[in-house]
């Protein structure tokens, strides 16, 4: 008889000498980040946000650390990653559900104290009746499709808001909000378009605190600046300007372990469909990180050890990527040492624009079988 074994539900994060690669998280860098946006948004409150597990880097101890900075209000996209939020953080911030209430869902967000941001007529009934329900006033936000066509009441949805006198009976109405599609090409005429639409559609509703910016909304500059900013990606060190100088501190370095070295001789081939040929002889090593721990296979990229680029060869495999480290000493790297994949030699912006993305992607990206360290 062969024994049984029990299967985990959620994979254990893995120890530094069992783990491929290792994710070091500077929480340090975030809360600067947060200092520095509060500081360039001035007076008005800025908020964070912590979808897609805190892009990927750890919802709960991301927002732990935006807490210590006075960030008390949240925004994450679904209903059960608001619940865990609450279940980490307490009672105290108010946590913003940015995607609204599938149907059915109500129940659970009112339970876990989340505030749903409304996208249409039939969410705002739904949560109306849930108040009924409860014989309750319930938080809520409302958005507002200023042109992104994306979420958000249409021009006629808000009109017929508007003109329901019980529209918001039940509903402690505490934001209208929209969302910039253009924000990070400042000179784009959707931006100006959009406040402006914004500006129309929000005079039909309550007054109440409205929000506009994202990360990069946020140097847009005073026109855009209204009761609340949701930075994103800018907390996590993605350069929420394109094309200047990023104001932000990086977050993220990313560290591949060594599986294997070898010298490779003149003619041979590397990698599924031999896609890359040695010249002259040449060193290679075999680092744990692939596709599925995230890193995207499009692309060109390198790895860096002391501050040597080494040059990807071949595909990226599932598990593992191929370097060629001929530019170091011989004696300078064997198995299980770490070279760094994301870190100050190459940027998370740098890594998204060599394989045809964005930062964004590659952040919510980063698998689950690293060793993570947390700094600061």
């Amino acid at each position: 008889m062969g024994r049984n074994f029990e299967v985990p539900s959620e994979m254990v994060e893995p120890s530094l000498a069992a783990a491929g690669a290792v994710l070091t998280i500077d929480l340090g860098a975030i809360r600067e980040n947060y200092r520095r946006l509060q500081a360039r948004f001035g007076s008005a409150r800025v908020a964070g946000v912590v979808k897609a597990d805190g892009y990927g880097l750890g919802a709960a101890r991301v927002a732990q650390a935006l807490m210590a900075e006075g960030c008390d209000t949240f925004f994450v996209a679904h209903v059960c990653e608001g619940v865990s939020l609450r279940a980490a953080l307490g009672k105290s911030p108010a946590i913003y559900i940015l995607n609204g209430l599938p149907p059915g869902a109500e129940p659970e967000a009112a339970a876990a104290e989340l505030t749903p941001v409304l996208n249409s007529i039939g969410q705002l009934a739904a949560w109306r009746s849930m108040a009924r329900n409860l014989a309750m006033k319930l938080p809520a936000a409302v958005q507002v499709d200023s042109g992104m066509s994306r979420l958000g009441m249409a021009p006629s949805e808000v009109e017929a808001v508007a003109a329901d006198p019980q529209a918001f009976d039940g509903i402690d109405l505490r934001l209208v909000m929209s969302h910039l599609a253009c924000a990070d090409e400042p000179g784009h005429q959707a931006n100006e378009a959009q406040r402006l639409a914004f500006e129309a559609l929000r005079a039909s509703l309550p007054a109440v605190p409205a929000a506009l910016d994202n990360s990069s909304g946020i140097f847009l500059g005073e026109p855009y600046r209204y009761d609340l900013a949701r930075p994103g990606a800018a907390l996590y060190g993605i350069n929420p300007t394109p094309g200047l100088e990023n104001p932000m501190l990086p977050v993220v370095r990313l560290e591949a372990k060594v599986i294997q070295t070898r010298t490779l001789e003149e003619g041979a081939s590397v990698g599924y469909g031999h896609t890359f040929r040695v010249a002259g002889r040449l060193r290679a090593a075999t680092i744990s990180l692939g596709y599925a721990d995230g890193w995207h296979r499009r692309g060109a990229a390198a790895a860096f050890l002391d501050g040597v680029r080494l040059p990807f060869i071949g595909r990226v495999s599932m598990d593992s990527i191929i370097i060629d480290v001929s530019a170091l000493p011989e004696s300078r790297l064997k198995e299980g040492d770490l070279v760094e994949v994301i870190g100050p030699s190459q940027t998370v912006d740098d890594v998204a624009m060599l394989t045809g993305t964005i930062g964004y992607e590659v952040l919510t990206s980063l698998g689950c079988r690293f060793h993570r360290r947390y700094l600061g």
